[in-house]
């Protein structure tokens, strides 16, 4: 399919000097627009993410790896998620489910104490000696 939508439209830029549309090649094949966009798609040719963006033939080009940001993988982020897992295994399992709940979470000091069934000062002392503890570790 792909194939006879690159004819169809290699024969209007012929014929008539212009680009053949989507809508065009999908009504000469008797087939949806989307149908032609993906064949049109399947048979692109990689490009690789170390090749350049830009064609300056100089040492100073920019890569399209460069160009991709991907804020769950960076890292700085892997190393801080590294460290993280490693301080939770220190402490015991009060101090591990409260700083869980509270962090990763996102609850308040209130809903943790109603649902563990302490009080909001007993949540906030645990905390406070569980960031204590991981920052003894990590000093």
């Amino acid at each position: 399919m792909a194939y006879r939508a690159i004819m169809i439209r290699d024969r209007i830029s012929r014929e008539e000097s212009r680009e053949a549309s989507v809508e065009e090649i999908a009504k000469e094949l008797n087939v949806d627009r989307e149908e032609i966009v993906m064949c049109l798609d399947a048979i692109q040719e990689p490009v690789s993410l170390q090749e350049p963006s830009n064609n300056d033939n100089s040492d100073n080009n920019i890569y399209l790896i460069d160009q991709i940001s991907d804020k769950k993988a960076l890292d700085e982020n892997w190393a801080i998620n590294i460290t993280l897992a490693e301080a939770m295994k220190k402490l015991n399992a009060k101090e591990k489910n409260i700083i869980s709940k509270r962090f990763f979470e996102g609850r308040t000091q209130m809903e943790v104490a109603e649902e563990l069934g302490i009080s909001q000062a007993q949540v906030s002392r645990i905390e406070k000696n569980a960031i204590n503890h991981i920052k003894r570790i990590y000093k």
